[in-house]
């Protein structure tokens, strides 16, 4: 083999993490049945890969070379400990998780590394959003900073969380045991909660230049879709991964050819994804059919009346308001809240929605959420209030740090000089 190019390689390895990390780490925690040896051995893994790929050019199967390279060094950490006799075997299990397309049948065992350890990670021992945040750190490879956004805390107080986590996992010697589908139905709640966040954080990144992280998005629906194999009967399961398809039926329209964000009432509906929007539909009203409805399916259901509204000047926004009302009743949530009233403003006009918005400004937890001033310039340019309006632009580009929702932010501001100077 010959050497190839730093660059070359670094772009692979980068690659390899968005892509595997998930497989490595899982992998591994099945031998060392440690998280944090788990962790530290597949974080040397890739980072050999750096110089060994540089040296033999990069493998045919970067996913195998990782978790083979990761495995072995966690067998070096058991030996140094002195308990190879008990875990050697488990060395040479033959690999079973099956691909992207294989689907287990109801009622049979976990059939995939990453959902073991997700559903691990979801111990009942361990509160629910130490659950998801230790889930999204260490199965889905999200920085610390990207969880914290993602639960709109601060990154400190989320990496003191996660370490807690670790702790009591480690204290409370929790084994890292394949759980049986029988386990499932108590631990499946919190199980959602980690597919919908890796869903939401893929379908927008909070950071980073690419709107869109696709591996993120195929992942947790390919995770939906296997939860759903196994627990078909399970309308919060049914109502997520509608509502994971509805989103998702939109991708390649939320972005113009020269990477610019394009709003829904731009979007090219003709180009949404029909077939998706179809099993979503489905999976809608099976999952509507249980009372009390989940939250996944109010969600879902207010995706699809996007989905199935012709264009954005027919959607109907007096039923998506009292769908968040029903959503609001039964699951309430500042960002649900914030959702509610941006559909009030184009129910009801752009004032009522500013004064719904207005309400929140109180709200500890979207204080650092750029949303809320983004959704309050819109309402405030529509109205007229131009100087208001470039503040709350300005606080949401403070707030903001995907490069393209940024260049969307610094545009409108653009937009709002040139009326002013009109003016």
């Amino acid at each position: 083999m010959t050497a190839v190019d730093a660059s070359a390689v670094a772009a692979a390895v980068a690659d390899a993490h968005r892509r595997e990390w998930a497989f490595v780490l899982a992998a591994t925690v099945r031998v060392t049945r440690d998280l944090d040896v788990a962790e530290e051995c597949a974080q040397e893994a890739f980072a050999a890969a750096l110089t060994d790929w540089r040296a033999k050019g990069v493998p045919a199967r970067p996913g195998a070379w990782l978790t083979t390279a990761a495995k072995r060094r966690a067998l070096n950490v058991l030996r140094h400990r002195g308990v190879e006799r008990r875990y050697l075997p488990l060395l040479v299990e033959e690999e079973t998780s099956p691909g992207p397309d294989e689907l287990p049948a109801p009622g049979a065992e976990i059939p995939d590394d990453r959902l073991r350890l997700i559903v691990t990670c979801c111990h009942p021992a361990l509160d629910r959003s130490a659950q998801v945040a230790l889930t999204l750190r260490l199965m889905c490879g999200l920085s610390t900073a990207d969880v914290a956004r993602a639960f709109l805390v601060p990154e400190a107080t989320m990496a003191a969380r996660i370490t807690r986590a670790k702790k009591k996992i480690a204290v409370a010697r929790i084994p890292y045991r394949v759980p049986s589908v029988d386990e499932l139905p108590e631990r499946v709640d919190a199980v959602l909660s980690v597919v919908h966040l890796l869903f939401t954080t893929g379908h927008t990144g909070p950071s980073g230049d690419d709107l869109v992280r696709r591996d993120l998005v195929e992942r947790s629906v390919q995770l939906g879709r296997m939860l759903r194999a196994l627990l078909p009967g399970d309308p919060a399961v049914a109502g997520l991964v509608a509502l994971m398809l509805l989103t998702d039926a939109r991708r390649e329209t939320r972005t113009a050819a020269d990477g610019r964000l394009l709003l829904l009432e731009e979007q090219d509906r003709s180009r949404w994804d029909a077939r998706a929007i179809d099993e979503g539909v489905a999976l809608v009203r099976e999952a509507l059919r249980a009372r009390p409805p989940t939250r996944y399916a109010l969600q879902a259901a207010i995706a699809a009346v996007h989905a199935e509204s012709p264009s954005w000047g027919d959607t109907d926004w007096r039923e998506i308001v009292a769908l968040y009302d029903v959503l609001t009743r039964l699951w309430p949530s500042p960002v649900v809240a914030l959702n509610r009233a941006v559909a009030v403003g184009f129910a009801r006009g752009a004032a009522e929605g500013l004064a719904a918005l207005d309400a929140l400004a109180t709200e500890p937890q979207l204080a650092g959420y750029g949303y809320l001033p983004a959704a309050r310039a819109d309402f405030l340019r529509r109205l007229g209030r131009v100087a208001e309006a470039r503040d709350a632009y300005g606080e949401a580009l403070l707030l903001t740090e995907n490069a393209v929702e940024r260049n969307f932010l610094a545009g409108r501001l653009r937009q709002l000089g040139t009326i002013e100077s009109e003016s």
